[in-house]
């Protein structure tokens, strides 16, 4: 038997005894969580606010996406790359390969997705069986870090759809996770970076990334500083990973002219704009959601470079057994957390 943390209604979560996954059969992996990272999506799983179309209540469910984990057991057929004892990063999102989104290349986006630890269990347990195509090999001494590539691979994600080139001005509301994850890919790109958050104790570290800062005050103030650090017209990129509206309906007003409008952060709130925004500024109004294997590769390949970097973003650990108090936790306590990381 192998111990899991099962959440088992809303706001209900119990660690129980569960059986061993089964002898792998072909092209299938069995992996020993390492550490997993809690993430907003989790929150709102926990809490039972996710949508039907975002997986909500599939309960009960082992959570946990943000895995980073040990090889201990692999069926005929694997990769010969894969290897008992290897360190990976789990890449969470698995696809139809038949609907519409599938059949024009972007299988991130399937209509019939199944995510680990949303529709299928996830890293908060013991072992985990699952496919060798979601299991990235990853040099680190640090399975947090390992961990850290799946919201890394949404920085990846976000910088690649916002088609961003070297030199150009990119704002980022919200110093969270993700934003300092798109921060970090952006940099990588050699893009000029304006973070905005309403914490200045999250801002110093986009500083150390090379960014310009700036508090948030009022949306109004904000707008009108952003488009004094990019110059004339504004910035022609800006990335919302907040999900709030006020940053929201900020990023549409700043951004410039023939601009892209990147959306991030997750949220079910609704957002006032002022139609003639888009049309008169010819706006390029992009989402964002998971990212594919090539783009979770790149995330592989940068947090091996970034080692250090991204193991600070980790603020708060717990162990396997104090996960519903590390979800209550990060819950309740928004401005001291930045990413809850529970060792399994």
């Amino acid at each position: 038997m192998i111990r899991a943390a099962v959440t088992e209604g809303v706001r209900a979560m119990a660690l129980l005894e569960r059986p061993e996954p089964r002898a792998p059969g072909p092209g299938v992996v069995v992996v020993r969580p390492e550490a997993v990272g809690i993430c907003g999506s989790d929150y709102h799983f926990f809490a039972g606010e996710l949508s039907a179309e975002a997986g909500g209540a599939l309960f009960p469910r082992v959570q946990g996406h943000e895995i980073g984990a040990t090889i201990t057991a692999l069926g005929p057929d694997c990769r010969p790359e894969l290897a008992l004892g290897q360190r990976v990063a789990v890449w969470p999102l698995q696809a139809c390969g038949h609907c519409y989104p599938c059949s024009v290349g972007r299988p991130n986006t399937c209509d019939n997705f199944q995510l680990i630890g949303i529709h299928i269990d996830g890293g908060l347990q013991e072992l985990l069986s699952t496919g060798q195509d979601q299991v990235f090999p990853i040099r680190t001494e640090n399975p947090a870090v390992a961990a850290m590539v799946e919201p890394l691979s949404i920085g990846v994600r976000a910088v690649n759809r916002a088609r961003i080139e070297s030199g150009e001005q990119v704002v980022v509301m919200g110093a969270g996770p993700i934003g300092q994850c798109v921060c970090l890919a952006a940099r990588e790109r050699g893009a000029q970076l304006l973070v905005i958050d309403p914490q200045r104790q999250r801002l110093g570290l986009s500083a150390e990334l090379g960014a310009d800062t700036l508090v948030w005050t009022e949306p109004g103030e904000v707008v009108a500083a952003a488009r004094s650090w990019a110059g004339p017209g504004g910035p022609p990129v800006v990335v919302d990973a907040t999900g709030v509206p006020a940053a929201v309906r900020a990023m549409v007003d700043m951004v410039a002219s023939a601009g892209r409008a990147v959306q991030v952060g997750m949220s079910g709130e609704e957002v006032s704009l002022r139609i003639g925004s888009l049309t008169e500024k010819e706006l390029d109004l992009l989402g964002v959601s998971c990212c594919g294997a090539d783009e979770f590769a790149q995330a592989v390949d940068l947090a091996e470079r970034h080692d250090a970097l991204l193991a600070r973003l980790v603020s708060q650990e717990f162990s396997l057994a104090q996960a519903p108090d590390a979800l209550r936790f990060a819950i309740g306590h928004p401005t001291e957390v930045m990413k809850v990381v529970i060792r399994t």
